[in-house]
Formats: structure tokens, C-alpha cells, sequence
């Protein structure tokens, strides 16, 4: 009889307890399903009013007059991306290869925690050093107003090392210890294994790490706000300002209303769409390997 009852303790706490991690898992899901069908309710409208075409591929920006084209928008989050990708991938990776592989464990211990500290660092705090540092920097030496795609690429380059570092290093110590031993039994030096046998074979897991880095960048707002210079106009060169979607829904969300509101929650779908479409691709590669 007492075991009896001890099993059905047992068996209800387990019950309990699957219930409760199913009701949070549930609420998780729910709230992203609220915040999707809230974005689309207030930025469908304008869309279907605009036309699609126009709102993505337009080239003025100018609510007042009811002219709603995100274009150069779009080209100036695309270009501060791609900037900052070129900049933060090939030192991430080279961080991480160097953690996993030549640092001391000493050394490892502290550098592990200091850069996954840099993705606690507040972004307004990277903005202002940014606009203290880098923007006069790249006025003085290379020329325009400093505030530029490269100073936001400079910037956003740094703010995405944590997840490229940690992502990265966890790929390559992942890897069986056969695939380095063997390679070194056949003549590799370690850098040959490195570069010929442990980045390839680590390839899903850098490539997802790439792809969310790049889906923080994307998402990046205060600290882009502070030195792109905000111009909604077609780049010519990584010296001019731009403004990315972001930064356009952060910087006209507090006083827009009406069309101009649509407008901008409009503007969130297509960020919305953009982010999932690349943690989505992420989530492939990952599960590919």
C-alpha cells in the first residue's frame, strides 16, 4: 500500500512538473504569436494601401505627403550588414580558432568571459564610444561627416564578435579528436589541420554562428541611431549617412500617428520577416550537419 502511494506521488509530480514546462513553453509560443498578428494588424493596411511594390521598392520617404518607399532604407541596413560582417566574421573566427586551439587554459579562462561580457555591454554604450571614438576618427583621416556606413559597420562588427566567438569555438571543440590526431598522423602541420580538416568539418556551426550575427546586426537599433547620421538616401560611398529600418521605426515611432504609424509598424513586418527568414537558415544549417 505505501508503495503504491509512493508511486503515485512520483508519477503525479512528474505529471506536475510536465505540465508546468508545457504551459511555459506554450506561453513563449503564444507571445511571439501575439506580437506577429499584432504587427500585421496595424502594418497590413498601409501595405494593401501602397501596394507592395511601392512600399518596399519606393524610393521617398516622406509621411507628410503620403509617400512611403523603404528602398534606401533597406540598401542602407543591407550595406551596414554586409560591413559589418566583413569586419567582425574574419576576427570572430580567428578568435576562435584561437581559443579552441593555441590559447593557454589560462589565458582561455579569462578571455571566455570577457567577450561573452561584450554582449552584456548596453548598446547606447557602444553607440556613444562609437560617436566619441570612431566618428572623429573617420573624419579626420578618411573624410565626410564621420556619422557613415563604416562607422555603423565598425561598430555593429564589434557588437556581433560575441556570438561569431562563442558559437565558432563551440563548433570546433565539438569536433571528435579523431578527425585532428589523424590528420596530424598524416603529415598536417597544426595549422594545415586547422585550416584543411577542423574549419571545414566545423562549417554548419560557423556558418549558423555568421547567420546570427548577422541577424543581431539587422536588429541592432540605438547604437546604429547614434552614428549612421540617419539620411534616408541612396549611399554612394561608405562615407555617406544612411538610415536603416530600425533606425527609422526608433527614431519616428514617438511622434508618428495615423498612416505614418501603419507606415512604420509596415516597416517592422518586413524586419520581422527578414530575421526569421535568417534564424530559420540558421536553424537548417545547424540541423543539416
Amino acid at each position: 500500500m505505501v508503495i503504491n502511494m509512493i508511486k503515485m506521488i512520483k508519477k503525479f509530480k512528474e505529471n506536475l512538473s510536465k505540465n508546468v514546462f508545457l504551459i511555459l513553453a506554450l506561453s513563449s509560443i503564444s507571445v511571439l504569436a501575439l506580437i506577429t498578428v499584432f504587427i500585421i494588424m496595424r502594418g497590413a493596411p498601409i501595405i494593401a494601401q501602397v501596394g507592395i511594390i511601392n512600399f518596399v521598392f519606393g524610393m521617398e520617404w516622406a509621411p507628410s505627403r503620403g509617400l512611403f518607399g523603404i528602398f534606401p532604407m533597406i540598401i542602407g541596413t543591407l550595406t551596414v550588414t554586409i560591413g559589418a560582417v566583413i569586419i567582425g566574421v574574419p576576427v570572430g573566427i580567428c578568435c576562435a580558432v584561437f581559443l579552441a586551439e593555441f590559447a593557454p587554459p589560462m589565458m582561455s579562462n579569462i578571455f571566455r568571459p570577457a567577450i561573452q561580457l561584450l554582449a552584456g555591454i548596453p548598446s547606447v554604450v557602444y553607440g556613444f564610444l562609437g560617436l566619441v571614438f570612431v566618428v572623429p576618427a573617420v573624419r579626420d583621416y578618411l573624410g565626410g561627416p564621420g556619422l557613415s556606413i563604416l562607422t555603423g559597420s565598425i561598430i555593429l562588427g564589434v557588437m556581433i564578435l560575441p556570438t561569431i566567438i562563442s558559437i565558432s569555438e563551440v563548433s570546433i571543440l565539438a569536433l571528435p579528436k579523431q578527425y585532428k590526431e589523424g590528420a596530424l598522423a598524416l603529415g598536417l602541420t597544426h595549422w594545415q589541420t586547422i585550416y584543411s580538416v577542423m574549419l571545414p568539418a566545423a562549417k554548419s556551426g560557423i556558418v549558423a554562428a555568421v547567420i546570427l550575427g548577422i541577424g543581431r546586426a539587422v536588429g541592432e537599433t540605438m547604437a546604429v541611431i547614434m552614428v549612421l547620421g540617419n539620411a534616408v538616401a541612396l549611399p554612394e560611398s561608405i562615407l555617406d549617412p544612411v538610415r536603416t529600418l530600425t533606425t527609422n521605426i526608433g527614431i519616428e515611432m514617438g511622434y508618428a500617428s495615423g498612416e505614418h504609424q501603419q507606415a512604420l509598424f509596415a516597416t517592422g513586418i518586413v524586419l520581422f520577416v527578414s530575421i526569421m527568414l535568417l534564424n530559420s537558415f540558421a536553424q537548417y544549417i545547424t540541423r543539416k550537419k
